[in-house]
């Protein structure tokens, strides 16, 4: 199995711009850590069409942060709760995905309102995140270049 770096450097070499593959994986990064369960793929490949980024590249870190995903559900929920001045719930991941599989209509009407709050904080998150990212990304990826040349 090939490494993230050989892959990355595969696109380079193939012709994709080193700001154009540091805007690829900081926009997926961001949008595979969305807080709401079942979407990143879609919003992924909405955003590499509506900004012509490398679809492989922005799949490939959503893919990755899957597990950032889940590992930031809870915080972007608790963060919703703060920005709206709701008490805690007693959510947790175990707690959201037995909702899901035992009734995903049920686990979204559940949830519904604990979901729209943490893509509030997404919101509010993201754009920053998203921006220090292909920042830190740029000058990096641009080297990665300039050596597979």
């Amino acid at each position: 199995m090939r490494s993230l770096r050989e892959r990355l450097r595969e696109l380079l070499v193939g012709g994709v711009t080193p700001e154009k593959l540091a805007l690829s994986l900081a926009v997926g990064l961001v949008l595979g850590v969305f807080p709401a369960l079942g979407w990143t793929t879609l919003l992924c490949t909405a955003a590499a069409w509506m900004l012509r980024l490398n679809l492989p590249a922005i799949q490939l870190v959503n893919w990755v942060a899957y597990p950032l995903q889940l590992a930031l559900l809870i915080p972007f929920i608790r963060c919703g709760e703060w920005l709206f001045g709701v008490p805690a719930s007693a959510l947790s991941v175990e707690t959201i995905v037995a909702l899901i599989q035992a009734d995903v209509l049920g686990a979204i009407a559940t949830l519904w309102w604990a979901t729209m709050r943490a893509i509030v904080a997404w919101l509010l998150v993201g754009g920053a995140a998203g921006a220090l990212l292909y920042a830190g990304l740029v000058a990096p990826l641009r080297r990665m270049a300039e050596s597979a040349r």
